[in-house]
């Protein structure tokens, strides 16, 4: 059986740098992937660019692999993959990694806010006009509080901004029948754990990792052997 491609999707304000050290592990193993970067949390992009522009880079990207696909979406991107899927022709399964998944009609934040437990990165947000911008302080404690000191730096100083519109478009692609599997991190302060056991019911399996919202950099090899295994 042939090997699948995995297209990794990054969440909100970040961008196709957020795997650079993932992907590392993914080389080591012998996997095959790609990155993508969303419009949505591009300086400079245009603020209307919302979760149907950032699923129409995602299906492009794929459509480019020859052979089967896994996409593999952080926090906002479960979204976005959730959009892509039906447009991916030769999809194989769905990964989220501490992401929201709505349902059709709901959008992120939508899904964000069905359990009410405030986390440390909503006191990182701040909306300004048709952007999201992110207190970095307060952010790299909420993302990234697992991770070296150095890494926690060099994240913080590439995030950007993330437009609201993506944040508040809704959902509107069928569910596609392919396996999904559900990365759950038990130390996310983000994406409040509680919220992510109830979105998980929503998938056919999930895996648990003792981690900060984004494993790709804290626990980069669990996360590796996670997804191929």
């Amino acid at each position: 059986m042939e090997e699948p491609t995995y297209v990794l999707v990054h969440g909100a304000w970040g961008g196709a740098w957020c795997w650079d050290e993932f992907i590392k592990d993914l080389d080591s193993r012998g996997a095959r992937w790609r990155t993508v970067d969303l419009p949505s949390g591009q300086i400079g992009t245009d603020a209307r660019s919302d979760l149907a522009i950032d699923a129409s880079v995602v299906s492009a990207a794929a459509a480019t692999v020859e052979g089967p696909v896994v996409l593999v979406g952080h926090s906002y991107a479960g979204a976005v993959i959730t959009e892509a899927a039906p447009h991916v022709a030769n999809l194989d399964g769905l990964v989220y990694v501490a992401a929201t998944v709505p349902d059709i009609g709901q959008s992120h934040s939508d899904t964000a806010r069905l359990v009410r437990v405030r986390t440390l990165m909503d006191g990182a947000i701040r909306v300004d006009g048709p952007l999201l911008l992110l207190d970095v302080e307060v952010a790299a404690l909420a993302l990234y509080q697992e991770s070296t000191p150095e890494l926690r730096e060099w994240a913080c100083s590439r995030l950007s901004t993330q437009t609201l519109a993506s944040f508040r478009s809704a959902r509107t692609a069928p569910a596609v029948e392919v396996p999904t599997r559900y990365i759950l991190c038990r130390h996310d302060r983000a994406l409040d754990p509680t919220l992510q056991e109830l979105i998980a019911q929503r998938c056919d399996a999930v895996i648990e990792l003792e981690s900060d919202h984004c494993p790709f950099l804290s626990h980069s090899a669990q996360l590796a052997d996670v997804l191929l295994g």
